[in-house]
């Protein structure tokens, strides 16, 4: 009698303490436990989960999850979903694994054990890891080709105003200005594509609220019939040691490209928020500041959302496609990152950047 009073208090404090979330269906498929971490992933107490379906609380990309999870439960057979999008009460979604374990216990009812691990976090890092070593690799590339070209373009140039020189008629020299003036924009095209100031970031501490309302300022000037322009400030952030000028070219970079999306009709949004042991790309910062720019135009095309910061991609037909790729060279400067996460409708421009030096 004692070893069977105190194993299921055993059971029951090992499962509380476990890091990984751990739930328990009858053979009914409702819930009958889940433990802390469970409950710390959904973001609410177990009382309001208890006696829920398993059909509501996990999703299945491939088939009918009663049906799935009463297979396994009738034949004995664990199954696991990898990287499978988890709806939380107020619509947000977290990213996990999950493996779907039957029980059997002798004279007893059937249930199922299903155990989570979130992974947004690793997914995350992997992600920003690839946009660091595709932003550092493509940045080599155009370096390297624009030095390139703006070589043989100087000469270029020069025998056109040398030739210039020489033509007696003004009709002529039409052309050889139009040699010239081509050659002076494939010439700013080049420095733009090696990238804006080589030269270290004069850093001095700066209130991102007044880079962002200086901005918006020139949006509204830009674009007076709208779209209309949001604000959500953290009133609490602390001042960034960062370049001032730098900063608001790359948030205006953000921003022009979303006030296009948006057209005059649609809505622009600033949000500022302070992440704690935040990671960008693999390093760890004890803070950092999150600035969001978000539209709610019609989003980027499928073919193009993983190359948009790659130089000349564009989704526009009169786009350069340098704007992205400028501005992430901006914020890596200070040692910061840009995301993006787009679906129709939403929009949104994840600018990174450490208020404090890295923990790592």
């Amino acid at each position: 009698m004692t070893t069977h009073a105190t194993k299921p208090t055993l059971e029951r404090r090992i499962l509380d303490h476990l890091s990984t979330s751990v739930m328990l269906f009858d053979a009914e498929l409702r819930l009958t436990y889940l433990n802390p971490s469970a409950e710390v992933l959904f973001e609410v107490s177990a009382r309001h989960l208890l006696g829920e379906p398993a059909a509501r609380l996990l999703p299945c990309p491939d088939a009918d999850i009663e049906e799935r999870l009463s297979k396994a439960l009738a034949s004995g057979h664990p199954f696991t979903e990898r990287e499978i999008n988890l709806l939380i009460g107020d619509g947000r979604t977290k990213t996990v694994n999950y493996t779907v374990l039957p029980l059997h216990p002798v004279e007893a009812e059937q249930e199922l054990l299903v155990e989570l691990y979130q992974v947004d976090r690793q997914l995350r890092i992997t992600r920003e890891e690839q946009l660091l070593s595709q932003h550092q690799a493509t940045r080599a590339l155009l370096r390297g080709l624009a030095h390139e070209i703006k070589n043989p373009l100087g000469g270029l140039r020069g025998a056109a105003q040398l030739l210039e020189r020489e033509l007696p008629e003004a009709a002529l020299r039409e052309y050889t200005r139009i040699i010239i003036d081509e050659a002076d924009r494939l010439q700013a095209l080049m420095d733009r594509m090696i990238g804006p100031h080589h030269l270290p970031p004069r850093r001095a501490l700066v209130n991102i609220h007044d880079v962002l309302e200086h901005v918006r300022t020139l949006i509204l000037a830009e674009s007076p019939q709208g779209p209309l322009v949001q604000r959500d400030y953290d009133p609490s952030l602390p001042d960034l040691n960062a370049d001032r000028d730098r900063l608001i070219q790359a948030l205006l970079n953000l921003a022009r490209n979303a006030a296009t999306a948006a057209g005059p009709h649609g809505c622009l949004q600033f949000k500022t928020r302070v992440l704690r042991q935040f990671t960008i790309g693999s390093r760890r910062h004890k803070l950092v500041l999150q600035v969001q720019v978000r539209d709610n135009g019609p989003g980027i095309p499928d073919e193009i959302c993983s190359r948009i910061f790659y130089p000349m991609v564009s989704g526009r037909p009169d786009g350069t496609g340098l704007g992205l790729s400028i501005a992430q060279e901006l914020i890596h400067q200070h040692g910061g990152l840009i995301a993006c996460e787009s679906r129709p409708g939403d929009t949104v421009f994840h600018v990174y950047l450490p208020l404090e030096p890295s923990c790592d």
